[in-house]
């Protein structure tokens, strides 16, 4: 069994949340998808936008390289923006046991594809372009299969509600874990601070090892909390949450994703959002996921306006931003990569910026001080920042110029 995962052209669309990761490393609903795929027991190959390929491979060896040799059939192709849901690895496993040739659209889009008959994809290396070509061409009947797809940011908390349930009893089947309270899973023997309430009656909490829970806690599933997370005194943490690995949070969280190695230590509210990795939050830091008015959320990307179809969308964080003390995010924003965000975030903010738009300033932060950033951050974490490391760093400033250039028109205030 051979699995490729492609990002297609349409992975732009979910930034800052793949400005500085590929789409199959985005948490919904407590996996990623390559997690969720590896359960497959096939070798996996990623085609991916070339600016990633050093951090990648450096993070996951196990990936297939053309220099292995030929792939061994069936060959399964999948679209690296799928919804993580273990729906879809159950219908992936349903389809291969059938082991008939097919092909699954999502809004015209190749989604998944399936080949075992002589599959017509070379030994060699393929890019996306190449490889979406030869499935076209292939003129392959439709596999009975329905496959969501990521299509905009905001789409990681639409479907981070709808797959937890899912997703976490899926990981308590599979999962040494055992119940501790009602509704509350723990995978070692740690104890929760005092005076903790646990209401697992909406969804599963789950515990991963190593997880520091302060007392005065509040939780209402479905939660789960990454190895070695740590939770602050006086937390309130609810309703379809995920913490990575190593977070550290505090204050108030619901229906969120905070990535591996991000801090929101502090008191303020995060709601309906989504954070990147190595994210900081200053204290008092405080969104809005809902507007006075109670509509619909409209978002702007790339100054075109989308409409989301939901009530409640909070903000959407790239890696390595920073917020200053007291800042407030007004509903529906995104925040690039590596910027330093200061204030009332009113606007979309640009990656690598030093972003005080209420005071009349947004000005370019160089890259050489996020990489010195960068490594004073992974030293306090114990992580070795590396060649590959410091390149996409490079990469991410230079492939968002546009953006910069854009935030330093005049200002109208």
């Amino acid at each position: 069994m051979h699995i490729i995962l492609f990002e297609d052209s349409l992975v732009p669309r979910l930034f800052p949340a793949t400005i500085g990761k590929t789409a199959f490393e985005l948490n919904v609903g407590s996996f990623r998808l390559l997690d969720l795929l590896r359960e497959l027991n096939g070798t996996i190959e990623v085609v991916m936008r070339p600016y990633l390929a050093g951090r990648a491979n450096a993070d996951y060896p196990f990936l297939w390289s053309s220099a292995q040799g030929e792939r061994s059939g069936p060959i399964l192709v999948l679209n690296a923006r799928a919804v993580p849901h273990v729906v879809l690895l159950e219908q992936l496993r349903e389809i291969i046991a059938r082991g008939e040739d097919g092909i699954a659209l999502t809004d015209g889009h190749i989604a998944c594809a399936l080949l075992c008959r002589q599959p017509p994809i070379p030994d060699t290396a393929v890019g996306a372009a190449q490889l979406l070509g030869i499935l076209h061409d292939a003129n392959l009947p439709s596999l009975p299969i329905a496959v969501p797809l990521l299509e905009y940011a905001h789409d990681l908390v639409r479907y981070q509600v709808k797959t937890m349930n899912d997703n976490l009893n899926h990981r308590l089947k599979r999962g040494n874990y055992r119940e501790v309270a009602d509704g509350v899973f723990s995978a070692d023997a740690r104890q929760p601070g005092a005076y903790c309430i646990f209401d697992g009656g909406a969804g599963p909490i789950v515990i991963e090892e190593g997880v520091d829970i302060g007392p005065y806690c509040f939780f209402k599933g479905p939660i789960h909390i990454g190895a070695g997370a740590k939770i602050i005194e006086h937390s309130a943490i609810k309703d379809a949450v995920t913490l990575g690995a190593t977070t550290k949070v505090g204050g108030e969280v619901e229906a969120s994703v905070i990535e591996p190695y991000s801090n929101k230590q502090h008191h303020g509210f995060l709601g309906h959002s989504y954070l990147g990795s190595w994210v900081n939050l200053g204290a008092g830091t405080c969104n809005s996921d809902l507007k006075n008015t109670y509509g619909e959320v409209v978002m702007d990307y790339a100054g075109r306006k989308v409409k989301t179809g939901m009530q409640f969308v909070g903000c959407f964080v790239g890696d390595y931003a920073k917020t200053a003390i007291n800042t407030s995010i007004f509903t529906g924003k995104t925040i690039g990569a590596c910027s330093m965000v200061y204030g009332f975030v009113t606007t979309n903010v640009p990656s690598f910026v030093n972003y005080a738009r209420s005071f009349g300033q947004v000005t370019e932060s160089a890259v050489e001080v996020l990489i010195q950033t960068q490594a004073r951050m992974f030293a306090r974490r114990n992580v070795e920042q590396r060649p590959c490391d410091i390149a996409l760093l490079h990469e991410i400033y230079r492939m968002t110029e546009h953006e910069r250039r854009l935030a330093n028109e005049p200002l109208s205030l």
